[in-house]
């Protein structure tokens, strides 16, 4: 897969999945920005799938 191409589906994941989610938006506001970024990254399935797709880079 090429760079761009990975890019492209981890914008699109952002875009669709992450935008307007409750779940950062309520740990952001209850616990802090930084709780809410980690969750996202350990927890979340789409956080997961962004990962994923993101070593695809290296």
């Amino acid at each position: 897969m090429k760079r761009k191409d990975v890019l492209i589906e981890v914008e699109e994941l952002l875009s669709s999945y992450c935008k307007d989610c409750f779940l950062h938006k309520y740990h952001k506001k209850e616990i802090g920005r930084t709780y809410a970024h980690r969750f996202c990254i350990t927890q979340c399935t789409v956080g997961e799938k962004i990962k994923t797709v993101g070593k695809q880079l290296e």
